[in-house]
């Protein structure tokens, strides 16, 4: 039985509260086939901790150069077993996902190799990273050149360009999981599968890394389990579980991590430094919470699409697709409701519900970006957030949430949002 007071006091309507019942009362065998998938994820992440006998000594962290940093070593292993690969980097010094994707990209490509992305073009913040816009220190900068092969009109890999576009200077191929902010599905681990063995088919030995970020613990297999080199991921988004306050991990084969841990910190030197101060302990309970944290982001993805397909809003996935990253996009199709869907979304936070998201320039950006986001971790997305640059075609970006009520409560209040605006009719 709905209880409507909780909902009262969070300022949502009852007719907010009855559309959202309706919509909520047939999700009820996907809910399931997610608990499933985080219920194998969780027993895979138990096992390593497990199987590297995780004790209290892996908390203690250390300072300094942090030789001997035996938490942060185990650490590495217990991703490396859960990914399935030959070695992990996982350090609170990698700032974000765009930092350990430069990280991954430098330490692999040297002057004169060209690296190549058959899925389009990049996240907006690797654009500098690569070169596409110039900047200082960038790939392009350093003797690395770019091409790209565009995804076909319904989303799909074209294979037969990105055969022509494998040359004897390919180095490494990059393909980004998650959409970003463009209006094309994610892909899957089996897809992703299917790329890199045409690829490394067409050129043997060519290194592959895949951008993991907001699709780790998705599904049950990993890129990592179907060929790739390299698994790059944000610990503020997915396998920190909301509770690590930085940090970032590359994970993938000895070959390429040493030479990510030689980048990172500096040749001849590797991993034996990089002090873990006093955060392990939230590195391993996150990555330990991430399977049902990520299970619960998922919920609150198929709900806000089936909300706001219903109201004839165009959304990626769509409200019946398989999922494969946290993200979902609602075309909204102007400002005014852009801007209400962040309001509402801030307003369900824990932190900062009290302020208003206006459109600001953000570095690593080429327009201004709406972003709201009262996480406990600056930045994370893991936790309930909304954003996206506002310009047409209008489109939002709406991921996490720490738990699935929570999660839920926002994409209601986004609905009140529009509705008190008048911007939506729920009729």
């Amino acid at each position: 039985m709905v209880n409507y007071e909780i909902y009262k006091n969070l300022g949502i309507s009852s007719e907010v509260l009855s559309y959202s019942e309706e919509i909520l009362a047939s999700l009820e065998k996907r809910f399931k086939k997610i608990d499933e998938v985080a219920e194998y994820n969780q027993a895979k992440v138990l096992k390593a901790m497990q199987d590297n006998r995780v004790n209290a000594a892996c908390f203690a962290g250390t300072t300094g150069y942090g030789h001997d940093d035996i938490g942060r070593d185990t650490l590495e292993k217990v991703y490396a077993d859960v990914f399935h690969t030959e070695a992990a980097l996982v350090r609170p010094h990698i700032t974000c996902g765009t930092h350990a994707l430069a990280v991954a990209l430098s330490a692999n490509l040297l002057p004169g190799d060209e690296l190549l992305s058959p899925v389009g073009k990049p996240y907006d913040t690797l654009e500098e990273v690569i070169g596409i816009r110039e900047s200082a220190c960038s790939l392009k900068e350093y003797g690395v050149s770019y091409r790209q092969v565009d995804l076909l009109e319904a989303g799909s890999f074209d294979y037969k360009n990105i055969e022509k576009a494998i040359n004897e200077k390919t180095k490494l191929i990059t393909i980004q999981r998650s959409k970003g902010y463009q209006m094309r599905p994610s892909f899957s681990v089996k897809q992703i599968g299917e790329l890199i063995a045409f690829c490394k088919k067409v050129k043997p030995g060519v290194t592959v890394m895949v951008d993991n970020c907001y699709g780790e613990f998705v599904e049950e297999i990993e890129p990592s389990d179907v060929g790739a080199d390299m698994i790059v991921g944000s610990l503020i988004k997915n396998p920190g579980g909301g509770l690590a306050p930085i940090g970032g991990y590359i994970a993938g084969t000895k070959k390429c991590i040493d030479r990510c841990h030689y980048r990172l910190s500096a040749p001849g030197i590797g991993q034996d430094v990089g002090a873990s101060l006093s955060l392990l302990t939230n590195f391993y309970q996150g990555f330990f919470l991430s399977p049902t944290v990520v299970a619960g982001a998922l919920k609150g993805a198929i709900f806000a699409a089936n909300i706001y397909e219903k109201l004839g809003f165009k959304c990626v996935p769509n409200s019946t697709e398989s999922r494969h990253d946290i993200i979902q996009s609602v075309l909204l199709g102007s400002r005014e409701r852009m801007l209400a869907f962040a309001e509402g979304i801030q307003k369900a936070a824990p932190v900062d519900s009290y302020v208003t998201p206006i459109p600001y320039p953000i570095p690593g950006y080429n327009c201004d970006v709406v972003m709201a986001a009262g996480a406990f971790v600056q930045g994370s997305s893991i936790e309930l957030s909304a954003d996206g640059p506002v310009n047409e075609p209008y489109a939002i970006y709406f991921q996490g949430g720490l738990t699935w009520y929570h999660a839920k409560f926002g994409i209601m209040m986004s609905l009140q949002r529009m509705f008190e605006q008048g911007l939506i009719n729920l009729n």
